[in-house]
C-alpha cells in the first residue's frame, strides 16, 4: 500500500536515512520545521509502515567479513515443500545479506558476506546439505563501487 507523503515528509525521511541517530531538534532544523510537527510526522510514518525500523550500519571489513559473493541459484524443483525448506535455510543463515527470487534463467540471487573463500565453501556445503539445488554459481565481488540503504525519497 502506498502512503501519501509530502515534501516535508520526504525531507524528514532523507535526514533519517542519512543519520537516524540525530535528535529531533537536529532533524527539525535540517528540514526547516520545529520539533513537534517533525515528531508527529515521524510517528505517523512509523504507524503507516513507511519507517519499518531503525538500525546501525556496521563495516563488514572491520569485522573481518572481507569477501562478498553473489550466488546465482538455479533449481529444478519448484514445489511448495522445497521452497519452504529453501526459504527457511536462507533465513537461518546469517551470511545471507539479501535474497531475491528472479525472473529469467536464474531462479534466485543471494548476497553472501563471509570472511574468505573457505568460509564461503562452508556456507555452500551447508546450503546444499539442506536443499537440493540444480546449479550454483558464485561470483566474488572484487570491489564494492556503490552500496546504500537509502531509498530515493
Amino acid at each position: 500500500m502506498t502512503v501519501r507523503i509530502d515534501e516535508l515528509d520526504r525531507k524528514i525521511l532523507g535526514e533519517m536515512q542519512r543519520d537516524a541517530a540525530q535528535s529531533l531538534d537536529e532533524i527539525a532544523r535540517a528540514v526547516g520545521s520545529s520539533k513537534t510537527p517533525v515528531w508527529n510526522r515521524i510517528r505517523k510514518l512509523r504507524e503507516a509502515g513507511v519507517i519499518r525500523q531503525q538500525t546501525v550500519l556496521l563495516d563488514a571489513e572491520a569485522l573481518g567479513l572481507e569477501a562478498c559473493f553473489f550466488v546465482l541459484i538455479r533449481t529444478s524443483e519448484h514445489d511448495a515443500g522445497w521452497q519452504l525448506r529453501f526459504l527457511r535455510t536462507l533465513r537461518e543463515r546469517p551470511e545471507v545479506m539479501e535474497a531475491h527470487r528472479l525472473a529469467g534463467d536464474v531462479d534466485y540471487i543471494l548476497k553472501v558476506r563471509v570472511a574468505n573463500a573457505r568460509a564461503y565453501d562452508m556456507f555452500y556445503q551447508a546450503l546444499i546439505a539442506e536443499v537440493s539445488i540444480h546449479t550454483v554459481t558464485a561470483l566474488l565481488s572484487m570491489e564494492e563501487i556503490k552500496s546504500t540503504t537509502a531509498l530515493p525519497v
